[in-house]
């Protein structure tokens, strides 16, 4: 794994094939097939070494911080390392198994992010959170790798798309806490000796 890992830091995904690890291991190709039957599972076994790789770099991001702040941590150092790590980011979009192995490491990403989502948008509606902070920095990763900001940094575009995810969570948060606020006050009114049972 670590010659494919190099292969994929040099030259990017595109150029990963059985062939070139095999080539670059100096085996012949037929080798490596008791270890991956095909393309697809190589691919995946170098995305799910790059999900380890960073996560392990959010976690350290993130640290001790609060809600708010873990996730503003998460964003940066999501599009720091698709910013210098670019070809090791592009394995990371490649489609995870359903089970096995390989979903390991995407696995625990997801619910890495999940769960500090859920500290600022609340557990009711985390996926949903998290998702769109994905797609959030997936874009402008890819606005980015593509150099459509020119010479501008988007800092001013980047905070503002954070800022618009904060103020959605914090009242998905709100709402949820309302909600469970009624369905608490409703429980209550409706046990035993409740005003739902007054006669």
């Amino acid at each position: 794994m670590v010659a494919a890992l190099k292969l994929l830091a040099r030259d990017g995904l595109a150029a990963v094939s059985l062939r070139s690890l095999a080539r670059a291991l100096r085996l012949a190709p037929n080798a490596l097939y008791r270890y991956f039957p095909d393309r697809k599972s190589l691919e995946q076994a170098i995305a799910a070494d790059v999900a380890a790789t960073f996560h392990a770099a959010l976690v350290r991001a993130v640290g001790n911080k609060g809600p708010e702040e873990s996730m503003r941590a998460i964003a940066k150092a999501y599009l720091k390392f698709a910013r210098e790590r670019k070809f090791l980011y592009e394995a990371l979009l490649v489609p995870r198994p359903a089970s096995g192995e390989e979903a390991v490491a995407p696995e625990k990403l997801w619910r890495f992010a999940m769960q500090h989502a859920a500290r600022v948008a609340g557990e009711a509606r985390a996926a949903e959170a998290t998702m769109a902070f994905w797609a959030f920095l997936h874009g402008m990763a890819a606005l980015q790798s593509a150099d459509a900001f020119g010479e501008e940094q988007p800092f001013s575009s980047f905070e503002f798309g954070l800022g618009a995810w904060m103020n959605a969570a914090r009242n998905a948060r709100r709402r949820g806490a309302r909600a469970q606020a009624r369905r608490t006050k409703t429980t209550i009114l409706s046990g035993p000796g409740g005003e739902g049972n007054a006669r």
